[in-house]
């Protein structure tokens, strides 16, 4: 199994996995393509799937070039809006303060002098905010799932939303904390059902379902407008 995939114009980048029995493709938030196989899986196997999937992901790569294209890029000045938690919070420059960034009466607020670091600066803020959040949403819904993880982690996923380690550890994008609390809580119930199904079998998703009814409409969300939330 090569650690790339190439079929035709289409590139991937392949992820075995001893627990996986299936091959699934995703297209991820960026435009990366994924394949996550069984370890071992020929890749004459994985070019047939591909191949087979072919017209599901040109389409699936139109929606994703689309969205992206429509983000439009953020500037560190007075008025520009910054999501957190689904809601757009205007930043506010001000001569000084004693941290770099604050969310306060509504507003963010940045020193004047920080604002060449202010990707940075948001980035290590949502962080710092997501890890409280999201241990206790994982807490809560850990004892509807029946699973109990061994730690949680904010991290750079780059363009996943989480991730469920070896170990039991769950692992999420600083960036979750930007979505809507409906749509987080998804992510964090998609991750501790992962806990009990490597896979997404229908196995996976029905447990999913038992925990949140409505999963579908918060997944479908977050796969047609997540992306436009990633703005910093």
């Amino acid at each position: 199994m090569s650690p790339t995939l190439t079929v035709d114009d289409l590139a991937f980048e392949v992820l075995p996995s001893p627990r996986r029995k299936t091959v699934e493709l995703t297209v991820e938030r960026d435009g990366h393509l994924t394949i996550r196989a069984p370890e071992g899986t020929d890749d004459s196997v994985l070019t047939a799937f591909v191949q087979e999937k072919r017209f599901w992901l040109y389409q699936k790569i139109a929606l994703k070039n689309s969205m992206r294209q429509a983000v439009a890029t953020k500037e560190f000045v007075s008025g520009e809006g910054f999501p957190y938690l689904g809601r757009s919070y205007r930043l506010l420059l001000v001569d000084d303060q004693d941290v770099p960034l604050k969310l306060e009466a509504g507003r963010f607020r940045m020193p004047r002098a920080e604002t060449e670091r202010g990707r940075e600066i948001f980035i290590a803020w949502y962080a710092e905010h997501a890890l409280p959040w999201l241990k206790n949403r994982v807490r809560v819904f850990a004892s509807r799932v029946g699973v109990e993880p061994a730690r949680v982690e904010v991290r750079d996923l780059g363009f996943r939303w989480g991730s469920c380690g070896r170990a039991g550890t769950l692992n999420f994008n600083w960036a979750t904390i930007l979505l809507p609390p409906a749509i987080v809580e998804y992510v964090v119930v998609h991750e501790l059902v992962h806990l009990h199904e490597d896979n997404h079998t229908p196995e996976f998703w029905q447990r999913v379902e038992r925990v949140l009814p409505d999963y579908k409409q918060r997944k479908q969300w977050l796969a047609e407008k997540g992306a436009g939330y990633v703005v910093v």
